[in-house]
């Protein structure tokens, strides 16, 4: 067993996603309450008890809100970079500090059977970041080299983020919003439609369409798109967006997660 993947939950409402190896179980962000992180690994069989560790891409809501319910939970290491740290830190009570292990971003770590690799983002946060995780061995068969790489909430790919999805067989990346329904949408302000739209906001479909072409690659086992929003998206949309690219990699599964929505597990 390689590698296990299963979003738990994506969209604005909140993000979290479930990665396990032969050595860990961690989580990637988590943006939903203890108590519904909770519920969500119980529909997946787990549970925070049984979870190692969190690396959070960033300190923003609906990727971090679950941090604030560790204190019962002071086992769970969390991995972030010190930016993102003291963000989050600042919005704890000053009595519960996690158990913080930092990075730099653009280094690469071991944890357990985890090579760990950060790559920058470009987002409206403190220190956006990337992962991609990978384990086994190339040599193996039992245990085959597999890789996965997760960004989300980017406004753009810069080209060392681009090379990191490139080379991966299962990408997990966003595609928030179809540019003609966030122009015409009437509750959000032009300000929050730039922010949204801009080079550290979000990936329309049409970028994430232009991404995924730029650098698609036959090893892709599966590419999920995520982050999807509710009002100004929908999995028609980004169905309809990404067609041309979908048949450019027909040995390749592209699951469209809705919003609010996880998916199974996928063994990598």
């Amino acid at each position: 067993m390689p590698m296990r993947f299963r979003i738990l939950g994506s969209g604005s409402s909140g993000n979290a996603a479930l990665l396990i190896t032969e050595g860990a179980r961690v989580l990637v962000d988590a943006g939903f309450s203890a108590k519904k992180l909770s519920a969500l690994l119980l529909d997946a069989g787990e549970s925070l008890a049984r979870i190692d560790a969190i690396f959070l891409t960033h300190e923003h809501n609906d990727h971090a809100a679950g941090i604030d319910g560790l204190k019962k939970h002071p086992h769970i290491q969390v991995f972030a970079n010190p930016a993102t740290s003291r963000a989050v830190q600042s919005k704890l009570d000053a009595a519960h500090r996690p158990a913080w292990q930092l990075f730099e971003t653009g280094s690469r770590f071991r944890y357990r059977d985890l090579e760990v690799t950060t790559f920058a983002v470009p987002h409206d946060a403190q220190e956006p970041v990337g992962f991609r995780f990978t384990t086994g061995h190339a040599d193996d068969l039992l245990s085959p080299r597999r890789s996965l790489a997760y960004v989300t909430d980017l406004g753009h790919a810069p080209q060392n983020g681009r090379e990191q999805l490139r080379e991966c067989d299962v990408v997990v990346v966003e595609s928030n919003h179809c540019s003609d329904l966030l122009a015409a949408d009437t509750k959000r302000p032009w300000s929050l439609k730039q922010r949204i739209s801009g080079r550290h906001g979000h990936l329309s479909n049409e970028a994430t369409r232009e991404l995924l072409a730029a650098i698609a690659c036959p090893r892709w086992r599966r590419v999920y798109l995520t982050h999807l929003s509710s009002e100004c998206n929908s999995p028609a949309a980004v169905e309809q967006a990404l067609a041309g690219v979908r048949a450019t990699l027909p040995s390749c599964e592209f699951s469209i997660v809705a919003p609010g929505e996880g998916t199974p597990f996928y063994d990598v």
